[in-house]
């Protein structure tokens, strides 16, 4: 039977757009100043973890931070284009409050969250789903029993939280998806579970949350008695 595979998954640091709540989807933005000192901070809090390889989404926002943990770790960055964001279409370089006078009907099905809806030009939740966790589990696979980094977008942390917490993909989000937060999973191939969500101390707890039309978001606290690779549980 294999080892579990161990993962860190990290949101993006901030860029001017989250600021903006303007969607970036596939856009290609990079971080502000705030999120490369973001990016910095995860990196250093994670620098005594044993991480085996990092991946990321190949848009800039993430490919940066993700260097970051690269260079404080002597490891190359793996492009993953199953880690970027949703494909937004029609939606991307909008506000939300202009999608939702611009594109009212639009909006509300969006704000619903339909599994099948997709702004046009873009992408469903069940195809953003269905690639985010295909990725995952295929990265995972390559590495039974050790640790590793999967950097990508808010889109993506809301799968990979549904996937380990068998939420419905239309339930909705009541956990953080912070800037440079981080975020622990277990991997095998029974499936994912939740270790530890939305760890921002190395931030002063200070993470931007795209929050989408979604509930308000609150930090989850680590679920497990100790974390699987032995770091000091947050």
């Amino acid at each position: 039977m294999n080892e579990p595979t161990r993962i860190v998954a990290i949101r993006h640091g901030e860029t001017t757009w989250n600021l903006d709540t303007r969607i970036q989807g596939h856009l290609d933005i990079p971080l502000n100043a705030t999120g490369r000192q973001q990016a910095s901070r995860m990196a250093q809090a994670l620098r005594d973890d044993p991480i085996a390889a990092v991946y990321a989404s190949d848009l800039t926002r993430a490919w940066q931070t993700a260097e970051f943990l690269g260079r404080a770790h002597g490891l190359e960055v793996t492009a993953e284009k199953g880690l970027r964001e949703r494909g937004f279409g029609d939606f991307q370089g909008k506000t939300f409050a202009e999608i939702e006078a611009l594109l009212p009907e639009q909006s509300l099905r969006w704000r619903k969250r339909e599994p099948e809806f997709a702004p046009p030009g873009g992408e469903s939740l069940l195809a953003l789903h269905h690639r985010v966790v295909e990725a995952a589990e295929r990265l995972a696979a390559k590495h039974p029993g050790e640790l590793i980094a999967l950097v990508g977008h808010g889109g993506v942390m809301d799968v990979l939280y549904r996937a380990a917490t068998r939420l419905d993909i239309q339930a909705p989000r009541t956990w953080a998806l912070g800037n440079a937060a981080i975020n622990r999973l277990l991997w095998t191939p029974e499936g994912f579970t939740l270790v530890g969500w939305a760890d921002t101390q190395h931030l002063n707890n200070e993470a931007l949350d795209d929050n989408r039309f979604g509930l308000p978001a609150k930090p989850v606290a680590m679920l497990a008695t100790g974390n699987a690779d032995g770091a000091t549980p947050s």
